[in-house]
C-alpha cells in the first residue's frame, strides 16, 4: 500500500497503450520514476524486486523507482502504461484493509460537515493530510461498471495527452482523478469482501451518508429512510451514531446549515429563501436551528462574514 499526497499532482513522463498480439516478455530495467500498468486484455507476467505478479484483465500494478522489474513469461497482452514522478508518495504501514476503508470513507464524506474535534479518531500520521490517497500496490478491479468507467477515463486522459497544449496540468489532474477513483473502488471492494457484522453495518452507513448528501434539500422522514434502505430506522440511527457521533437527523441538519452558510457567504438571497433551498421551509425554525448550531442568527452570521470572511468554517 502506498499513500499519495494528491495536494500535489503527479508529473507525467509518458503514457500510452500497447497491444502485443504475439507472445511478448517484458524486458529487465530499473527506473527512476513510478510506472502504473493497467491490463485491458491478455496477461502480463512480471516480477519487481523478486516478487512475482500475474496481471489479467482489470488488474493494475504500481511499480516503484529504484526497484528492478522484469518479465517472467511470454504472453499476448494489451495494457495501459503511465510513467510519472511525484514528490510525496510513501509506503503506508500495513493495517487491516477493511478498517482503513471505514476510516477513510467516513472522513471523505464527513470532513466538510463535522467539527474537526469530532474526527479525533483519525490516525495521528494522517491528521493533517486530507488529500491523502491510499493506493494499492496490486489490485484486481472486478466491478464491471467501474472497470468500463476506468477504461473510459483512461482513454480521455490519453486524448488529452496527445493534445500538445494540454500535456501538462490538465492531464496530470485527470490522472490524479483516476488515482482517487481507483483508490475509492479498492477500499469499497475491501469492505465488501470483509466478513463480519461491523463491515456490513458500515456499508449501510456509507450508503446512508450518500443518501443524505443527495437528498438534504428534501423533507426526509424516518419512513423515507426505512423505505430507501429496507431496514428498521432505529437500527439505522443507532449504527449511524456509532460511526459519526450524530443521529441521522442531527447530521442531516448539519449538512443543511453548512450549505446555508455557504449561500449566506456567496449570495444576497433572502434568509427565508436560503432556508427553503437547504430543505427547511419554516423561516422561524430555520433561524432557530441556525443559531443553535452556529451560535449566531443567520443575519448576525451574514454581518460577521462580510466583516471577517476568514472566520467562517464548518458547523
Amino acid at each position: 500500500m502506498l499513500a499519495i499526497n494528491l495536494d500535489m499532482v503527479p508529473k507525467i513522463g509518458m503514457l500510452g497503450f500497447v497491444s502485443y498480439k504475439t507472445p511478448w516478455i517484458h524486458f529487465r530495467r530499473t527506473t527512476d520514476e513510478y510506472i502504473l500498468y493497467f491490463v485491458r486484455d491478455g496477461e502480463l507476467h512480471i516480477h519487481e524486486n523478486g516478487i512475482p505478479y500475474v496481471l489479467g484483465r482489470g488488474d493494475l500494478l504500481l511499480l516503484e523507482p529504484g526497484l528492478e522489474h522484469e518479465g517472467l513469461q511470454k504472453h499476448t497482452c494489451d495494457y495501459y502504461y503511465f510513467h510519472f514522478r511525484h514528490p510525496d508518495i510513501r509506503p503506508y504501514p500495513e493495517e487491516d484493509a477493511a478498517a482503513l476503508a471505514k476510516r477513510v470513507l467516513l472522513e471523505e464524506k464527513t470532513l466538510a460537515v463535522l467539527d474537526t474535534d469530532l474526527l479525533g479518531k483519525r490516525a495521528v500520521h494522517d491528521a493533517n493530510r486530507p488529500g491523502t490517497c491510499y493506493f494499492p500496490k496490486f489490485f484486481s478491479l472486478k466491478n464491471r461498471p467501474m472497470l468500463q468507467q476506468a477504461f473510459r477515463m483512461i482513454e480521455d486522459i490519453l486524448m488529452l495527452y496527445e493534445r500538445k497544449a494540454n500535456k501538462g496540468n490538465l492531464t496530470a489532474l485527470r490522472l490524479a482523478e483516476l488515482f482517487l477513483e481507483l483508490s475509492h473502488e479498492y477500499l469499497m471492494a475491501e469492505l465488501h469482501q470483509a466478513r463480519g457484522r461491523s463491515s456490513r453495518s458500515f456499508l449501510k452507513v456509507n450508503a446512508l451518508l450518500e443518501y443524505l448528501h443527495q437528498h438534504y434539500t428534501e423533507k426526509i422522514s424516518s419512513a423515507d429512510i426505512e423505505a430507501a434502505f429496507d431496514c428498521n430506522f432505529d437500527y439505522m440511527n443507532r449504527i449511524f451514531k456509532q460511526a459519526t457521533g450524530h443521529t441521522i437527523f442531527q447530521y442531516c441538519n448539519r449538512i443543511r446549515i453548512n450549505k446555508a452558510k455557504e449561500l449566506i457567504q456567496a449570495t444576497h438571497l433572502d434568509i427565508g429563501e436560503i432556508g427553503y433551498l437547504v430543505g427547511v421551509d419554516d423561516p422561524y425554525y430555520f433561524s432557530k436551528l441556525f443559531k443553535k448550531m452556529v451560535g449566531l442568527s443567520p443575519m448576525q452570521y451574514y454581518k460577521k462574514v462580510r466583516e471577517s470572511p476568514e472566520e467562517s468554517g464548518p458547523v
